[in-house]
């Protein structure tokens, strides 16, 4: 009997700690919870997410999206690894077939830094691209999205958006330019957020910049 009663007792203390958001509760109430010091929780979140296209040989159709688009003049970032091997030339071939121009840059570094990215940044700023396709990991999404962004204004101080209390932390307020993602790895979910994540040489801190707009398209 001792047993059973504090088997319950547990399952009472389990559902009294569960989360009440309405994805993972069966007991949640849209009343806001109140707590014992009287302040009330709301559990509510948004995301804003990018679009995902998703199935066999789509890679294929970064060309024609880029075409719809109107882009002429295309920014295709990848590393070194990734340069020799079949993602990078299906993008390669679909940007041939459907007859749009691009600059190639294949300088990324896998867990970049704050040089890593002001590299990146300076080609952009040259090429004056007005579309941008990243094929990698997160460490080269997460470049591109910065090149993107600094590339659209010139202006900016690099720690401008670079997040507090390593950087200024300014909201962006300027359209970006398209950018499409070919995500090679599993994990990062870098293709999916307006986050770009980097490692702050100086103070050996990794930091980023976390209000970026959701991607045009990403495409696996």
């Amino acid at each position: 009997m001792a047993g059973q009663e504090r088997a319950v007792h547990l399952l009472r203390q389990l559902q009294r700690a569960s989360c009440r958001c309405p994805a993972h509760s069966h007991g949640f109430s849209q009343a806001p919870e109140r707590t014992s010091c009287g302040k009330t929780t709301d559990y509510a979140f948004e995301m804003a997410c990018s679009n995902i296209r998703y199935g066999q040989g789509v890679t294929k159709e970064v060309g024609m999206d880029l075409q719809n688009l109107g882009a002429k003049n295309v920014c295709l970032m990848t590393d070194k690894n990734l340069a020799r091997l079949p993602p990078v030339k299906a993008v390669f071939n679909s940007l041939a077939k459907h007859g749009v121009n691009f600059k190639f840059y294949d300088k990324v570094r896998v867990e970049p830094t704050d040089t890593s990215f002001k590299e990146a940044i300076d080609f952009a700023k040259r090429g004056q691209f007005d579309a941008y396709v990243a094929v990698g990991g997160g460490s080269v999404i997460d470049t591109c999205k910065a090149a993107n962004l600094y590339a659209c204004n010139p202006k900016a101080d690099f720690l401008d958006y670079v997040n507090a209390p390593i950087g200024k932390g300014k909201p962006v307020t300027d359209v970006l330019k398209p950018f499409i993602a070919v995500p090679t790895t599993a994990g990062t979910g870098s293709e999916t957020t307006g986050v770009a994540i980097f490692d702050f040489e100086s103070l050996k801190a990794k930091t980023g910049m976390c209000q970026l707009p959701p991607l045009l398209k990403t495409i696996y």
